[in-house]
C-alpha cells in the first residue's frame, strides 16, 4: 500500500425517489489498497461500490478518481472508468462469445491492444486462474466458479489501475467460493488495489488493509480487520458481526 489516494469519495449522496440510500460518503481508497465493504443487506453497499465508477451516478458530492472528479461535466468519465475493473455477483458474461472473445472484446474495441496482444494477455491471465485449457469454450460449459474467474480475468484484460468486485461469490455453490476468493486474494497480494463488497467474513478478515461497516447508509465503522472483527466499540457492528461470525 502507498499513500497515493486513487479515490476519494467527498460528501457523497444517493437518493432513489426520496430514498436516500447513501449519507454523505467521505473516504480515500489509497493506490494497492484492499478494502471490504460488509455489512446488513440494504445498508447502501453495492450502490455505494456502483456510484465509485458511475454505474450510478451520485444525487450529490464528488468522485474523484487519480485527482479528477469524474462526475465534472467536462469530464469523459468512459476514459477514466476503463481505468476501474468491475466484477459482479451474476458474472455478466457474454454467452455468445467464447471465453477468449469474451476477453478480448474491450481491449480491442477500445484500441488499447491490438487482436493478438489482447489474445496473448489473455492466455496469460487465463493460465493464471487455471482456466488456460478453456480458451475457446463458451459460457454455457463453465460452471459458475469458472465464469466467475472469467469475469476477473476479463476485467483485468484492461490493466485496471482498482477492481471492484460487487459480492462475487454470491451467486456461488459453497464448493466453488474457494476458488474465487484464491484468486481475488492472489491479485491483492500483487498489490492490485481492491474494493470488495463481500459476506465472506474470514476472507475480510485475512486479505483486507481496512474493513468499512455500513449501516443505513453511512460507514459506522472502519478500521483494520483487528479493529473492527476484534475491538469494535461501534453497536450496529457489535451487533452484526454477532449474527455472521
Amino acid at each position: 500500500m502507498t499513500d497515493q489516494a486513487l479515490i476519494q469519495l467527498v460528501d457523497l449522496h444517493k437518493y432513489f425517489g426520496d430514498l436516500e440510500v447513501l449519507k454523505g460518503i467521505n473516504e480515500t481508497i489509497k493506490e494497492k489498497e484492499v478494502i471490504s465493504i460488509i455489512g446488513p443487506s440494504g445498508c447502501g453497499k453495492s450502490t455505494l461500490l456502483r456510484c465509485m465508477n458511475l454505474l450510478e451516478t451520485p444525487t450529490q458530492g464528488q468522485v474523484l478518481f487519480e485527482g479528477v472528479n469524474i462526475l465534472d461535466k467536462k469530464v469523459d468519465p468512459t476514459l477514466h472508468r476503463r481505468k476501474m475493473g468491475m466484477v459482479f455477483q451474476h458474472f455478466n458474461v457474454f454467452p455468445h462469445l467464447n471465453v477468449m472473445e469474451n476477453i478480448t472484446l474491450a481491449p480491442i474495441l477500445n484500441k488499447i491492444m491490438t487482436k493478438a496482444e489482447a489474445e496473448e494477455k489473455a492466455k496469460g491471465l487465463l493460465d493464471r486462474v487455471g482456466l488456460g485449457d478453456k480458451v475457446y469454450e463458451y459460457p454455457r460449459k463453465l460452471s459458475g466458479g469458472q465464469k466467475q474467474r472469467l469475469a476477473i480475468v476479463r476485467a483485468m484484460a484492461m490493466d485496471p489501475k482498482v477492481l471492484l468486485f460487487d459480492e462475487p461469490t454470491s451467486a456461488l455453490d459453497p464448493e466453488m467460493v474457494k476458488g474465487v476468493l484464491e484468486v481475488i486474494k492472489s491479485l491483492a497480494i500483487t498489490g492490485m488495489t481492491t474494493v470488495i463488497v463481500t459476506h465472506e467474513m474470514g476472507f475480510a478478515r485475512e486479505v483486507s488493509d481496512r474493513v468499512w461497516f455500513m449501516y443505513d447508509g453511512v460507514i459506522a465503522e472502519k478500521g483494520t480487520p483487528d479493529a473492527v472483527f476484534n475491538h469494535t466499540q461501534n453497536p450496529r457492528a457489535i451487533e452484526f458481526l454477532s449474527q455472521v461470525l
